[in-house]
């Protein structure tokens, strides 16, 4: 699914890209500033995460628990140096939870993920449009 939006459709952008979903592992790329942390915060909003929402840049992982206390965990990768980094704050074990994963600059742990994730490209077009394309 490929599809142009503004940001403030983010939330119903989030809901068709849900329908299609099948796994619980969703890769958000794209350059800084194009609105991954926004969109997660859509995703989680959908999912009814009762926690505040933030980018994990410097705690590279933040876990949110949703109004029926399932976790789910937010991974902000681009700090990471090396993949070993990953293994040190145990991302193995968070990507083998079965629990939801929503992971900012994927490609810094790109041999850690599994192969059933779901990609969220974000590229921006203007101020306050952008094309997404979810595989």
């Amino acid at each position: 699914m490929t599809q142009v939006y503004r940001l403030e459709e983010a939330d119903s952008i989030v809901q068709k890209i849900l329908t299609f979903a099948k796994h619980n592992i969703f890769l958000f790329e794209g350059p800084i500033g194009v609105g991954k942390t926004t969109m997660i915060n859509s995703f989680c909003k959908y999912w009814n995460v009762i926690d505040t929402v933030s980018s994990p840049t410097f705690s590279l992982v933040n876990e949110y628990k949703n109004e029926s206390h399932e976790n789910i965990f937010h991974f902000d990768c681009y700090r990471l140096d090396s993949e070993e980094e990953a293994f040190d704050f145990g991302a193995e074990e968070y990507l083998d939870s079965g629990s939801i994963c929503l992971i900012e600059w994927p490609n810094k742990i790109q041999s850690l993920l599994p192969d059933k994730v779901h990609s969220i490209q974000l590229e921006y077009i203007d101020q306050n449009t952008r094309k997404i394309e979810f595989i």
